[in-house]
């Protein structure tokens, strides 16, 4: 049954399903900004071969955040040997200039900033009109309420638990009260919109963020710098059963 929710969603932007009433495993997406870019076909691979259900690519400018990670031909190449969907989460300005390109280059899921949009309606309709999953991401001081107007155009949420920019930061605490907000929002809207935190997640607190409303994990350095990231990414995927066991 829950494989077939799975494939539904995969299917549709969106799914309607209330999370109390139907159970289900988070989406894990380890970003691959952790990983040993000198390695990147051997660790795409890995998470081919891992339960991971995205891979997410975080793209920096130097500009919207103080870091460049890579950009479009990398993105690319990761496409080349991933047979996960590509998450690709744009942490630059002016995102709308570069959406057909990151298209092209394999990405299934858009994450734009609302900070980097002044025109965010037009921005999620050109992102849908790729055929896209059309994200949003919030920075630690961004309130979720700036999103009430669109929340039916977004599919995805991206809420950040660090300051973007570098990886391996410790997680803001207030991040539960901000999911729970968000989590009221949608499902007083009926939207469906997925919930995704980025940054300093781990076992630590992955309970605590799907309990407090969120179905999507992104970790990069809790996934990368462990002994052995398949088994980790399976620990996050299965963290809901433990606590249930």
């Amino acid at each position: 049954m829950e494989q077939l929710i799975l494939n539904l969603f995969q299917g549709f932007n969106h799914y309607d399903l209330n999370t109390e009433f139907f159970p289900m495993k988070p989406l894990i997406a380890p970003s691959v900004l952790a990983s040993d870019f000198a390695n990147l076909q051997k660790e795409t691979e890995m998470l081919n071969q891992s339960e991971a259900d995205w891979i997410h690519v975080d793209i920096m400018d130097g500009s919207f955040v103080p870091n460049i990670s890579f950009g479009i031909p990398v993105t690319e190449a990761i496409n080349r040997h991933a047979k996960k969907p590509l998450d690709v989460h744009l942490m630059i300005e002016r995102p709308e200039n570069y959406l057909e390109a990151f298209k092209k280059a394999g990405a299934e899921n858009i994450t734009v900033h609302y900070e980097a949009c002044t025109h965010l309606h037009r921005v999620l309709q050109q992102i849908k009109s790729l055929g896209c999953r059309a994200g949003v991401a919030l920075n630690p001081h961004t309130s979720v309420t700036h999103l009430a107007d669109v929340i039916h155009d977004i599919d995805l949420v991206c809420i950040m638990s660090v300051n973007p920019g570098f990886g391996g930061q410790k997680f803001i605490e207030y991040t539960y009260q901000k999911i729970k907000d968000l989590r009221r929002m949608i499902d007083e809207r009926g939207t469906g919109t997925l919930i995704e935190i980025d940054g300093g997640v781990s076992l630590s607190n992955a309970n605590q963020l799907l309990e407090s409303g969120a179905n999507v994990l992104v970790a990069g350095s809790f996934v990368f710098s462990s002994e052995n990231p398949i088994n980790t990414i399976a620990s996050l995927k299965r963290v809901n059963e433990q606590k249930t066991n």
